[in-house]
């Protein structure tokens, strides 16, 4: 063990929980960064057929980083609670059977890609002038995200092994690679979608060599070792097994959103789905918050629960949820008073910012509470309670926001209210009910957080 882990348990939690989140939450920003790079040069670059060619792969992205959590969260989740046992043969079996399952879904989707390109993209909605677009991109990119979700699944256990600055530094480093590779490919050599393409894959490719590097470097006290390759059941097992919580979460947020917005253009038409991009513009800055603490949280709740030190992970619990219940309350705050404001950061259409305040104010007014939901989940994943956070995961979007954006609207109609606010609406109730069921599953197992310490025991 090194002094990194050792801190876990002997480092004031708040100093921890600062020392975690605040490069998780820089972290989260750098990864959303990536989406944002090769759409404003193309924009500027290349014109608005190229923009919504990449908006039809981004569907099929989304569902490639769900697997990439899918192992990515769980192995990182793993981790921790192994360290806290101090068992670093294990830690380094479940290093090389990651790289094992990232190798297997990684040729899983390169391969059905090049089988079925063009059905697949007709699927998710491109058309006869946007279609070359999308495929030219995805050819390049595909094999790329291989690297893509390497490096988000070795971050995340470098993050879980002690060295987060380490892993934010990582990200940053293909950040920058990004932009000076889409300056040299779009603006400089003009190769266009295709230039996008190769910048993200080659900072990809960059940023996996430099992980890759930390699990063979002599500083490192978890590496690649030739017995972590031996596949081993049960760790494919527990992985997939708390990975299934973020992973279920990303599928069906994208399944919701497809419903959400058939309800928005029935009750709304074009200008209500624009209003929700909106809303759905500011509040992933409250989420990549959330997330970031949550992140920061794992690591430390992990390794504690390992540790059989119930009391500090009682306190970073604690901690974590009333970070996260600040920032929801900041983000309630803003959407209430100076909605018309942040829907102008995005739009100058006065129709659209009229749809936009509604969005922001009935979607966002509840940050508190998703805040609470999304604290739960990500807290009983990081102690090897999946079922616990798959149910708390899914508790807003699927288990009430689905069913409640169709029962809503008639409801509201009924009333004389709009059935348009009624859509809205739904998104504030689901945050609630979400809530509530996950006080109720908290309340439920709350015995994990009552119990008396015991290292060495867990």
């Amino acid at each position: 063990m090194t002094d990194n882990t050792k801190e876990f348990e002997t480092k004031s939690i708040p100093a921890l929980l600062l020392q975690y989140a605040l490069p998780a939450v820089i972290t989260q920003i750098i990864a959303s960064i990536y989406n944002i790079c090769d759409r404003a040069f193309l924009g500027q670059y290349v014109g608005a057929a190229a923009i919504a060619g990449l908006a039809v792969t981004m569907p099929i992205m989304n569902i490639i980083h769900a697997f990439g959590s899918l192992v990515g969260a769980g192995a990182s989740a793993r981790m921790s609670i192994v360290l806290g046992k101090r068992d670093i043969t294990w830690a380094e079996n479940i290093l090389g059977n990651t790289m094992l399952l990232t190798f297997f879904f990684g040729i899983f989707f390169v391969s059905g890609w090049y089988m079925f390109s063009d059905e697949i993209l007709s699927l998710f909605g491109a058309s006869a002038d946007t279609i070359s677009y999308a495929r030219e991109y995805m050819d390049i990119v595909l094999p790329g995200m291989f690297l893509t979700t390497l490096t988000f699944n070795l971050t995340g256990l470098i993050r879980a092994t002690g060295y987060a600055n380490k892993s934010m530094w990582i990200m940053i480093a293909g950040v920058v690679v990004n932009i000076i590779l889409d300056v040299v490919f779009i603006c400089v050599m003009d190769k266009g979608i295709a230039g996008a393409a190769w910048a993200t894959t080659i900072s990809m490719a960059f940023s996996s060599v430099l992980s890759i590097i930390h699990f063979i470097s002599p500083k490192a006290f978890i590496k690649f070792r030739s017995h972590g390759w031996t596949p081993r059941f049960y760790i494919f097992r527990n992985i997939l097994a708390i990975g299934i919580s973020p992973f279920a979460m990303n599928l069906a947020g994208s399944g919701v959103v497809a419903l959400l917005n058939l309800q928005l253009i029935k009750y709304g038409g074009d200008m209500a789905v624009a209003a929700n991009g909106v809303a759905n513009s500011f509040g992933p800055l409250v989420i990549m918050l959330i997330l970031g603490i949550c992140q920061g949280m794992q690591p430390i709740a992990g390794y504690n629960y390992g540790a059989g030190r119930v009391s500090r992970l009682r306190e970073v619990y604690i901690l974590a949820m009333k970070c996260n219940v600040g920032v929801g309350i900041i983000g309630s705050i803003l959407v209430i008073t100076i909605p018309r404001y942040l829907a102008m950061c995005f739009t100058s259409d006065p129709e659209l910012i009229d749809y936009s305040v509604l969005a922001l104010r009935l979607i966002l007014v509840m940050s508190p509470f998703i805040g609470f939901t999304i604290t739960n989940s990500q807290f009983f994943q990081s102690i090897d309670k999946p079922v616990i956070a798959i149910i708390t995961s899914l508790s807003r979007q699927v288990l009430m926001l689905a069913p409640l954006c169709f029962i809503i609207p008639p409801i509201f109609e009924h009333m004389g209210y709009s059935g348009l606010t009624g859509v809205f609406s739904a998104c504030t109730i689901s945050d609630i009910t979400g809530a509530m069921l996950a006080a109720f599953l908290l309340w439920k197992n709350i015995g994990v957080l009552r119990q008396p310490d015991h290292p060495g025991q867990q």
